[in-house]
């Protein structure tokens, strides 16, 4: 029988975890307490326990083995490094910085695809749409249009993310599956063409958080292929928060960033679980059943924030995200490839016609959901209803994972001080 593992288990398990939480916490306590003048104390603090351990008994009781104390130390200076890279941050802010040269020069090249886009005969909002699901050309997007793909669930097709950089890459590695697998010049040929292609349309659509947060998971989960390692999801994307987080600790505070990273956590957790639900052998019924549990997991963990950012939800995401997100699949790889063929290629226009059929069906399915009566929910949260909102339903979650009479009983206690502070 499968044994749990405990939760210092699985933190030691997974090596990122540790120095994810402790820069969160020096992050945290920057921005609440500032602590920058007196941060050196920590440390000074890990100096003097180093010096110490040498002149400690080699004999310890287990809470001060050696193992602790450079734990502590670890903590300690992590701690402090975060501190003052948030303090530096703050600095930074409000300083109007000149673009770099690359910088430049991706701008220009984003604003020449979205310049192709012209020749396509289709209305400014079709246009827009492209542009801003393809390149995250945003300048032409319209405030009733993001309103109407927030309306019926996928306003995340109009932030190049996860789920684009998902597609390129499933997109280049398919291209380059002909090549031999067992050929190790090949599989390292595989390997660079795939992370460079990654890598350029994360820069090119402006490097948002979430597509860069989707480019290290990917970077990571391609490299352990081709060292013939299977990383820990977990792992993974603890590696991809910390190293965003090392760069700028302000995106902790990033709302793409919280949604795109709980969107992750709650489809690696809770997709395999509802999938497993239905036992499906049939291809066509166990896709969109793949993609409808995805949904469900994504939209389940982006709930409260939702509720708390933007004070409303969609109530037909469920019936709109199966087709567009088929129809996103054709479309965006469809529309990168037609912006980058010169126009006397052959198959250019047919490609373009192409294009514009997708282009119409994503809108009508938008536009026809979107003026659905109660699409959308009003729905406002506080800090204090959505964190116990989610502290209910991680809870809930592992009453099921655990069959623990308390943890059902600590959820019910949670739902019912969020009933009760509504009400007050």
């Amino acid at each position: 029988m499968h044994k749990e593992l405990s939760l210092i288990e699985n933190i030691q398990r997974r090596p990122f975890l540790r120095p994810l939480i402790f820069w969160i916490t020096g992050i945290g306590l920057q921005t609440c307490f500032p602590l920058q003048t007196v941060s050196f104390v920590l440390p000074i603090a890990a100096a003097a326990i180093i010096i110490l351990s040498f002149f400690m008994p080699k004999v310890q009781f287990p809470p001060y083995n050696s193992r602790h104390i450079w734990g502590i130390v670890f903590a300690m200076i992590t701690v402090f490094m975060a501190i003052e890279m948030t303090y530096l941050a703050e600095q930074s802010q409000g300083i109007v910085t000149e673009l770099s040269f690359l910088q430049l020069k991706a701008q220009a090249a984003q604003a020449q695809m979205v310049e192709k886009l012209s020749m396509l005969a289709l209305p400014d909002n079709d246009r827009a749409m492209l542009a801003t699901i393809t390149v995250n050309y945003r300048r032409a997007m319209s405030a009733e249009l993001r309103n109407q793909f927030s309306a019926v669930g996928v306003s995340h097709l109009l932030s190049v993310s996860g789920f684009h950089v998902g597609i390129v890459c499933a997109f280049v590695r398919g291209l380059l599956s002909m090549l031999p697998k067992r050929n190790m010049t090949a599989r390292i040929l595989k390997y660079v063409l795939s992370m460079l292609m990654v890598w350029a349309f994360t820069y090119i659509s402006g490097l948002t958080t979430a597509a860069v947060r989707a480019a290290i998971m990917i970077s990571i989960y391609i490299t352990g292929t081709v060292t013939d390692r299977e990383p820990d999801k977990y792992n993974t994307i603890a590696a991809a928060a910390f190293l965003m987080l090392v760069y700028n600790p302000f995106y902790l505070y990033n709302v793409g960033f919280q949604l795109s990273f709980t969107a992750v956590l709650f489809i690696i957790y809770l997709y395999p679980r509802l999938k497993n639900l239905i036992k499906l052998r049939n291809p066509l019924i166990y896709t969109p059943w793949n993609v409808l549990t995805v949904t469900l997991s994504a939209q389940l963990g982006t709930l409260f924030l939702c509720c708390f950012y933007f004070g409303k939800t969609s109530m037909v995401f469920i019936f709109t995200n199966l087709t567009l997100s088929f129809l996103a699949n054709l479309l965006i790889p469809t529309t990168l490839i037609w912006m980058i063929m010169p126009e006397w290629m052959p198959g250019f226009v047919m490609l373009g016609s192409i294009v514009e059929v997708l282009a119409r069906w994503t809108m009508w399915i938008v536009e026809n959901f979107a003026s659905v009566p109660g699409a959308s929910l009003a729905l406002r949260f506080d800090l204090f209803t959505m964190l116990m909102s989610y502290l209910s339903l991680i809870l809930i979650m592992l009453y099921f994972r655990m069959h623990g009479y308390k943890l059902m009983a600590a959820a019910l206690i949670s739902i019912l001080v969020i009933i009760v502070y509504q009400l007050i």
